[in-house]
């Protein structure tokens, strides 16, 4: 079984597919593949070089996530480029990863924030969505990232809705609590995903 699991961004998704995996499922985190494939001397980093200039780049030559990241959260057209160029390739991956796990693990759970945005969910037969009220949305980026309030207030405009993402879920976690509560709501969910497993 396939579980797209997703929601908005600092809501969450990373904790909860820790917990999954903890539990035995295979999880496949999107984000740590776009990074793999922009990694230095990775063609995908020359095809952004070739767009948005080597000033993109850190001192070292590796990609600076934050400056392309400031880049395409003002302009939408970089959005859509940046998009159209990485998506593919990353679904490619863990297409590539769901073929060679699907025999030995009965949950693989896609941790995707762009789930819905780059098409990911229809390889899912079933969709999670973690949601937290915005303003700990807001603290957790603050925090985690140290992004100020125009930043902040961009990264979670981009993204598509959590009411929109909550309508198309077949589990939605409230993750407004303490992580021990997350994690019970988690191991309540895959309690009910593998119960025709046994």
């Amino acid at each position: 079984m396939i579980i797209g699991l997703t929601g908005g961004v600092a809501s969450g998704k990373s904790e909860s597919a820790k917990y999954f995996e903890e539990l035995g499922a295979c999880c496949i985190d999107a984000d740590a593949i776009s990074k793999e494939l922009t990694a230095k001397g990775e063609p995908l980093l020359k095809e952004l070089i070739d767009i948005f200039s080597a000033d993109i780049l850190l001192p070292d030559g590796i990609l600076n996530r934050k400056k392309l990241a400031d880049i395409i959260f003002s302009d939408s057209n970089a959005k859509l480029k940046v998009e159209q160029i990485i998506h593919p390739r990353i679904i490619a991956r863990i297409n590539k990863i769901i073929s060679n796990k699907i025999s030995e693990k009965r949950l693989i759970v896609i941790n995707a924030p762009l789930l819905f945005e780059a098409g990911l969910y229809r390889n899912c037969d079933k969709i999670i969505v973690v949601k937290a009220p915005y303003d700990i949305q807001v603290q957790r980026l603050s925090l985690r990232d140290g992004l100020n309030d125009d930043e902040i207030k961009k990264r979670i405009s981009s993204q598509m809705s959590v009411e929109e993402k909550v309508k198309l879920a077949d589990f939605v976690v409230d993750n407004s609590g303490s992580k021990k509560a997350l994690k019970k709501k988690i191991e309540n969910i895959y309690g009910l995903l593998t119960s025709n497993f046994k």
